[in-house]
């Protein structure tokens, strides 16, 4: 099987990426080994403008959240499936001075896309909100659990896919410049396999942070119509059922659940929700593929001409990814390099 690209793992970034080259009429196979807990099958998968402790717009919000709904609407179209949630994300607010900030920020023309309302006064008795709250669109969640999986078996059913773990003493560059794997002959090989790409001999020296995220699945008296977000954030999936999230370890990088991580989970939904019965349904456990400044990674390596690397997007994979498979298309068939916040080069220092 002769391709022009062979993408290591299909995560969220793998599926975004390869549906992309696929559209630009270009033959791809992708191996992965298929595993339940990786990142992109535990993630909540949230999209979301303004984020962090300080209610701050998130890096490139205005390019970013333009591509996310229409592309993974597109998906829905050529999937036959639903996995796209648009519904408000409430942020309620600690204080009289962060509401009074809010409402300032309401009037400012670059938040007009993604400010819904500013709440002065409690708007949910379910909800510990007593100086009222923000109230976010251009938001909701992807289920990226079930995305991956139907792309997956869209690109078995037409043969572009192995589901096995990659070999890499298996993996040989010939004398003409391709690369050989276990019968497949392609042009240019893409890590797009998250954390486990620092274990390979090509990008073993990029600056990968794993992060521990631990997630609950939960049944309580409370129900939302949208998704309420402080500490920790809540999806409503109906029937009294709820997600919530997530823990950010990176002392203890293991797949483990664990009862601080459970504990941390519930005494933050706790301050977050009234309603304090809960029931454990689920208790799920990911490793987020973070980089020390906390910005992804593109680009090829410096020295083998053939080989790259797409990844690094951490919690923020839903949004980053759209926007950004865009630009690894463009370094990927005509060498138009990634703008420099996530381009390798600014590691090439650690080599």
């Amino acid at each position: 099987m002769e391709v022009d690209f062979l993408l290591i793992g299909q995560g969220l970034a793998g599926t975004v990426l390869s549906y992309r080259l696929i559209q630009k009429g270009l033959k791809v196979h992708l191996i992965d080994d298929a595993d339940p807990n990786s990142s992109s099958k535990i993630a909540a998968g949230l999209y979301n403008p303004v984020t962090g402790r300080n209610l701050v717009k998130t890096w490139k919000a205005d390019a970013l959240f333009k591509e996310i709904e229409p592309f993974y609407k597109e998906m829905e179209a050529l999937l036959g499936q639903q996995f796209v949630h648009p519904i408000g994300i409430y942020r309620p607010f600690i204080s009289f001075e962060e509401q009074n900030e809010w409402l300032a920020k309401s009037a400012d023309p670059q938040y007009d896309a993604f400010i819904d309302k500013v709440y002065s006064a409690s708007r949910h008795q379910g909800v510990n909100d007593p100086f009222g709250g923000l109230l976010l669109k251009s938001t909701g969640y992807i289920d990226t659990r079930k995305l991956v999986d139907s792309f997956g078996k869209w690109l078995i059913d037409k043969g572009m896919l192995t589901n096995s773990s990659l070999d890499e003493k298996d993996l040989i560059l010939t004398k003409d410049g391709y690369w050989e794997y276990e019968g497949i002959k392609a042009k240019k090989i893409v890590f797009t396999n998250g954390i486990q790409a620092r274990e390979n001999s090509y990008f073993n020296w990029i600056p990968f942070i794993p992060v521990k995220g631990e997630i609950l699945t939960v049944r309580q008296d409370f129900t939302s119509s949208e998704i309420v977000n402080r500490g920790v954030f809540r999806i409503d999936l109906g029937k009294g059922i709820g997600k919530v999230g997530s823990t950010y370890n990176n002392a203890e990088i293991n797949l483990s659940p664990t009862e601080k991580g459970k504990k941390e989970i519930l005494d933050k939904l706790k301050q977050l929700i009234n309603e304090s019965v809960v029931e454990i349904i689920d208790h799920q456990v990911g490793i987020r593929p973070g980089i020390r400044d906390r910005k992804p990674v593109l680009g090829k390596h410096p020295s083998e001409e053939s080989v790259y690397i797409f990844g690094g997007f951490g919690a923020k994979g839903v949004s980053l990814v759209p926007y950004l498979s865009n630009q690894m298309v463009n370094l990927l068939i005509c060498g138009e390099e990634p703008e420099k916040e996530v381009n390798i080069n600014r590691f090439f220092k650690y080599i």
